[in-house]
Protein backbone atom coordinates (compact mmCIF):
# COMPACT_ATOMS: atom_id res chain seq x y z
CA UNK A 1 0.00 0.00 0.00
CA UNK A 2 1.15 3.46 -0.61
CA UNK A 3 -0.33 6.25 1.19
CA UNK A 4 0.12 10.03 0.59
CA UNK A 5 -0.23 11.99 3.40
CA UNK A 6 -0.88 16.33 2.75
CA UNK A 7 0.00 18.50 5.40
CA UNK A 8 -1.11 22.20 5.25
CA UNK A 9 -1.35 24.23 8.36
CA UNK A 10 -4.22 26.44 8.80
CA UNK A 11 -6.03 23.55 10.24
CA UNK A 12 -4.25 22.03 12.69
CA UNK A 13 -4.90 22.36 16.22
CA UNK A 14 -4.10 25.84 18.44
CA UNK A 15 -3.91 27.74 14.90
CA UNK A 16 -6.18 30.82 14.67
CA UNK A 17 -4.60 33.71 12.97
CA UNK A 18 -2.49 34.53 9.52
CA UNK A 19 0.69 35.43 12.32
CA UNK A 20 0.25 31.28 13.33
CA UNK A 21 1.29 30.42 9.93
CA UNK A 22 3.13 33.20 8.10
CA UNK A 23 7.35 32.70 8.33
CA UNK A 24 9.22 34.88 9.99
CA UNK A 25 7.00 35.13 12.92
CA UNK A 26 7.19 33.85 16.50
CA UNK A 27 4.07 32.22 16.64
CA UNK A 28 4.85 30.23 13.27
CA UNK A 29 8.29 28.92 14.41
CA UNK A 30 6.34 27.10 17.37
CA UNK A 31 3.35 25.66 14.80
CA UNK A 32 5.56 24.16 12.38
CA UNK A 33 6.01 21.57 15.90
CA UNK A 34 2.62 21.21 15.88
CA UNK A 35 2.19 20.89 12.61
CA UNK A 36 5.06 18.40 12.44
CA UNK A 37 3.53 16.20 15.23
CA UNK A 38 -0.10 16.09 13.93
CA UNK A 39 1.88 14.85 10.41
CA UNK A 40 3.65 12.09 12.67
CA UNK A 41 0.15 10.92 13.89
CA UNK A 42 -1.30 10.02 10.68
CA UNK A 43 2.08 8.49 9.42
CA UNK A 44 1.47 6.42 12.66
CA UNK A 45 -1.70 5.83 11.95
CA UNK A 46 -0.80 4.08 8.37
CA UNK A 47 1.55 1.93 9.80
CA UNK A 48 -0.32 0.91 12.44
CA UNK A 49 -3.15 -0.14 9.56
CA UNK A 50 -0.21 -1.56 7.13
CA UNK A 51 3.48 -1.67 8.77
CA UNK A 52 4.71 -2.51 5.27
CA UNK A 53 2.78 0.61 3.70
CA UNK A 54 5.11 3.48 1.92
CA UNK A 55 4.62 6.70 3.50
CA UNK A 56 4.44 9.93 1.50
CA UNK A 57 4.60 13.05 3.01
CA UNK A 58 3.70 16.22 0.88
CA UNK A 59 4.83 19.38 3.01
CA UNK A 60 1.30 21.82 1.26
CA UNK A 61 1.37 25.14 3.07
CA UNK A 62 2.59 28.11 1.76
CA UNK A 63 6.51 27.76 -0.09
CA UNK A 64 5.91 23.84 0.86
CA UNK A 65 8.92 24.04 3.03
CA UNK A 66 6.96 24.25 6.98
CA UNK A 67 7.41 20.71 8.06
CA UNK A 68 10.83 19.85 9.92
CA UNK A 69 12.21 17.28 8.51
CA UNK A 70 14.64 16.43 11.36
CA UNK A 71 11.58 15.85 13.63
CA UNK A 72 9.19 13.70 10.85
CA UNK A 73 8.82 10.10 11.53
CA UNK A 74 11.73 8.55 9.79
CA UNK A 75 9.91 5.84 8.03
CA UNK A 76 8.33 7.90 5.91
CA UNK A 77 9.44 10.07 2.71
CA UNK A 78 9.04 13.86 2.74
CA UNK A 79 8.31 15.91 -0.93
CA UNK A 80 9.18 19.51 0.15
CA UNK A 81 9.78 22.79 -1.74
CA UNK A 82 7.97 24.59 -4.79
CA UNK A 83 7.79 24.35 -7.66
CA UNK A 84 6.19 20.05 -6.99
CA UNK A 85 3.85 18.53 -9.63
CA UNK A 86 0.61 18.30 -8.02
CA UNK A 87 0.96 21.17 -5.52
CA UNK A 88 -0.28 20.33 -2.01
CA UNK A 89 -0.78 16.52 -3.21
CA UNK A 90 2.57 16.09 -4.61
CA UNK A 91 3.36 12.58 -5.26
CA UNK A 92 -0.26 11.71 -6.39
CA UNK A 93 0.61 10.99 -9.54
CA UNK A 94 3.36 7.97 -8.98
CA UNK A 95 0.58 5.56 -8.06
CA UNK A 96 -1.21 6.32 -4.19
CA UNK A 97 -4.09 4.19 -3.35
CA UNK A 98 -5.06 6.58 -0.49
CA UNK A 99 -4.51 10.35 0.59
CA UNK A 100 -4.95 11.74 4.23
CA UNK A 101 -5.41 15.54 4.31
CA UNK A 102 -3.87 16.81 7.36
CA UNK A 103 -4.62 20.49 8.61
CA UNK A 104 -7.22 21.40 5.92
CA UNK A 105 -9.28 25.20 6.05
CA UNK A 106 -12.51 25.67 4.67
CA UNK A 107 -13.17 27.22 0.79
CA UNK A 108 -12.66 31.26 0.68
CA UNK A 109 -15.78 33.02 1.66
CA UNK A 110 -16.53 30.80 4.47
CA UNK A 111 -16.20 33.29 6.97
CA UNK A 112 -17.16 30.89 9.75
CA UNK A 113 -14.49 28.69 9.20
CA UNK A 114 -10.91 29.32 10.60
CA UNK A 115 -8.21 31.15 7.95
CA UNK A 116 -10.73 30.32 5.14
CA UNK A 117 -8.92 30.76 1.91
CA UNK A 118 -8.94 28.70 -1.49
CA UNK A 119 -5.23 28.22 -3.21
CA UNK A 120 -3.94 32.20 -2.50
CA UNK A 121 -5.91 34.36 0.06
CA UNK A 122 -4.47 37.57 -2.16
CA UNK A 123 -5.93 36.40 -5.49
CA UNK A 124 -8.61 33.92 -5.43
CA UNK A 125 -12.10 34.73 -4.48
CA UNK A 126 -13.69 31.30 -5.83
CA UNK A 127 -13.27 28.29 -8.01
CA UNK A 128 -15.77 26.59 -10.03
CA UNK A 129 -15.66 23.41 -11.60
CA UNK A 130 -18.26 22.70 -14.38
CA UNK A 131 -20.51 25.40 -11.92
CA UNK A 132 -19.55 23.63 -8.87
CA UNK A 133 -18.09 25.93 -6.31
CA UNK A 134 -15.22 24.19 -4.80
CA UNK A 135 -11.79 25.31 -2.00
CA UNK A 136 -8.68 23.31 -1.47
CA UNK A 137 -10.27 20.31 -0.24
CA UNK A 138 -12.76 19.77 -3.09
CA UNK A 139 -9.91 20.59 -6.04
CA UNK A 140 -7.79 17.97 -3.63
CA UNK A 141 -10.46 15.27 -3.35
CA UNK A 142 -11.43 15.30 -7.42
CA UNK A 143 -7.60 15.16 -8.09
CA UNK A 144 -6.83 12.04 -5.98
CA UNK A 145 -10.39 10.61 -7.33
CA UNK A 146 -9.03 11.13 -11.00
CA UNK A 147 -5.23 9.00 -10.44
CA UNK A 148 -7.90 6.38 -8.49
CA UNK A 149 -6.73 7.34 -5.05
CA UNK A 150 -9.00 7.49 -2.15
CA UNK A 151 -9.24 10.26 -0.10
CA UNK A 152 -9.56 8.67 3.20
CA UNK A 153 -9.54 11.36 5.86
CA UNK A 154 -9.62 15.08 6.81
CA UNK A 155 -8.38 17.03 10.02
CA UNK A 156 -9.08 20.45 10.51
CA UNK A 157 -11.97 22.85 12.39
CA UNK A 158 -15.58 21.86 12.02
CA UNK A 159 -16.58 23.57 8.65
CA UNK A 160 -13.88 21.39 7.31
CA UNK A 161 -15.81 18.36 8.50
CA UNK A 162 -19.22 19.55 6.85
CA UNK A 163 -17.02 20.32 3.91
CA UNK A 164 -15.91 17.26 2.97
CA UNK A 165 -19.16 15.16 3.88
CA UNK A 166 -20.70 17.17 1.05
CA UNK A 167 -17.33 16.31 -1.47
CA UNK A 168 -16.45 13.16 -0.52
CA UNK A 169 -19.42 10.99 1.51
CA UNK A 170 -17.66 8.04 3.59
CA UNK A 171 -14.58 10.25 4.22
CA UNK A 172 -13.74 9.92 7.53
CA UNK A 173 -13.09 13.47 9.92
CA UNK A 174 -10.89 14.26 12.96
CA UNK A 175 -12.67 17.50 14.15
CA UNK A 176 -9.25 18.94 15.92
CA UNK A 177 -11.00 22.84 16.67
CA UNK A 178 -14.62 24.39 16.15
CA UNK A 179 -14.50 27.73 14.82
CA UNK A 180 -15.54 30.45 16.45
CA UNK A 181 -14.69 32.97 13.65
CA UNK A 182 -12.51 33.34 10.80
CA UNK A 183 -9.40 33.95 13.46
CA UNK A 184 -10.49 32.08 16.56
CA UNK A 185 -11.62 28.43 17.45
CA UNK A 186 -12.09 26.44 20.23
CA UNK A 187 -9.44 23.91 20.16
CA UNK A 188 -8.24 20.51 21.00
CA UNK A 189 -4.85 19.79 23.11
CA UNK A 190 -2.40 19.34 20.46
CA UNK A 191 -1.71 16.18 22.25
CA UNK A 192 -5.30 14.59 21.88
CA UNK A 193 -5.51 15.92 18.52
CA UNK A 194 -2.47 13.39 17.71
CA UNK A 195 -3.72 10.77 19.49
CA UNK A 196 -7.41 11.33 17.77
CA UNK A 197 -5.63 11.54 14.48
CA UNK A 198 -3.52 8.47 14.38
CA UNK A 199 -6.54 6.36 15.82
CA UNK A 200 -8.59 7.66 12.87
CA UNK A 201 -6.51 6.83 10.07
CA UNK A 202 -5.83 3.39 10.79
CA UNK A 203 -10.21 3.04 10.82
CA UNK A 204 -10.21 4.99 7.84
CA UNK A 205 -8.21 3.12 5.72
CA UNK A 206 -9.56 0.08 6.41
CA UNK A 207 -13.14 1.41 5.19
CA UNK A 208 -11.43 2.96 2.34
CA UNK A 209 -14.06 1.32 -0.01
CA UNK A 210 -17.12 2.92 1.56
CA UNK A 211 -15.67 6.24 0.52
CA UNK A 212 -17.37 7.91 -2.73
CA UNK A 213 -15.60 11.15 -3.61
CA UNK A 214 -16.18 14.03 -6.08
CA UNK A 215 -15.22 13.44 -9.62
CA UNK A 216 -15.04 15.23 -12.87
CA UNK A 217 -14.73 12.88 -16.16
CA UNK A 218 -14.02 14.54 -19.28
CA UNK A 219 -13.46 18.27 -19.98
CA UNK A 220 -14.24 20.89 -17.33
CA UNK A 221 -14.57 24.17 -17.61
CA UNK A 222 -13.13 26.41 -15.21
CA UNK A 223 -14.38 29.19 -13.90
CA UNK A 224 -11.69 31.68 -11.32
CA UNK A 225 -13.11 34.69 -9.40
CA UNK A 226 -9.85 36.55 -8.11
CA UNK A 227 -10.03 39.66 -6.11
CA UNK A 228 -9.98 42.76 -8.17
CA UNK A 229 -9.15 42.99 -12.25
CA UNK A 230 -5.29 43.61 -11.43
CA UNK A 231 -5.08 40.36 -10.36
CA UNK A 232 -6.70 39.11 -13.92
CA UNK A 233 -4.65 40.59 -16.46
CA UNK A 234 -1.20 38.42 -16.80
CA UNK A 235 -3.74 35.04 -17.15
CA UNK A 236 -5.97 36.64 -19.13
CA UNK A 237 -3.21 38.08 -21.89
CA UNK A 238 -0.39 35.45 -21.46
CA UNK A 239 -2.45 31.92 -20.91
CA UNK A 240 -3.81 30.89 -24.40
CA UNK A 241 -6.95 29.63 -24.02
CA UNK A 242 -7.52 31.92 -21.19
CA UNK A 243 -11.37 33.84 -21.53
CA UNK A 244 -12.18 37.01 -19.55
CA UNK A 245 -15.96 36.74 -18.98
CA UNK A 246 -15.96 40.13 -16.86
CA UNK A 247 -12.89 41.95 -14.87
CA UNK A 248 -12.93 39.57 -12.13
CA UNK A 249 -13.86 36.35 -13.49
CA UNK A 250 -11.51 33.98 -15.63
CA UNK A 251 -12.92 31.38 -17.58
CA UNK A 252 -10.76 27.92 -19.02
CA UNK A 253 -11.91 24.51 -20.45
CA UNK A 254 -9.47 22.22 -19.81
CA UNK A 255 -9.48 18.95 -21.00
CA UNK A 256 -9.66 16.91 -18.10
CA UNK A 257 -9.63 17.60 -14.62
CA UNK A 258 -5.54 17.45 -13.70
CA UNK A 259 -5.21 20.32 -16.33
CA UNK A 260 -7.57 22.08 -14.72
CA UNK A 261 -6.29 21.85 -11.34
CA UNK A 262 -2.96 23.10 -12.37
CA UNK A 263 -4.71 26.00 -14.06
CA UNK A 264 -5.82 27.31 -10.59
CA UNK A 265 -2.33 27.30 -9.31
CA UNK A 266 -1.16 29.19 -12.15
CA UNK A 267 -3.89 32.10 -12.14
CA UNK A 268 -2.92 32.18 -7.88
CA UNK A 269 0.74 32.51 -9.15
CA UNK A 270 0.26 35.36 -12.16
CA UNK A 271 -1.88 37.10 -9.62
CA UNK A 272 0.26 37.49 -7.14
CA UNK A 273 2.71 38.56 -9.87
CA UNK A 274 0.55 41.16 -10.71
Amino acid sequence: MRVLVSVDMEGVAGVVDPADVRPGEPEYERNRHLMTAEANAAIRGVLTYDSTAEVIVSDAHAQFRNLLPEKLDRRARLLRGKPKLGGMLAGIETGVDACVFVGYHGQAGKACSVLAHTVSSAVIADVRCNERSLGEIGLNVALAAHHGAVPVLVTGDDTVALEAADLAPGMRTVVVKRALGARAADSLHPGEACDRIEAEVSSALRDRESVKPLRFDGQVTLEVDVLTPAKAELAAFYVPGMQRPSGTTLRYVAPDFPTAHRVVSLIAILGNVG
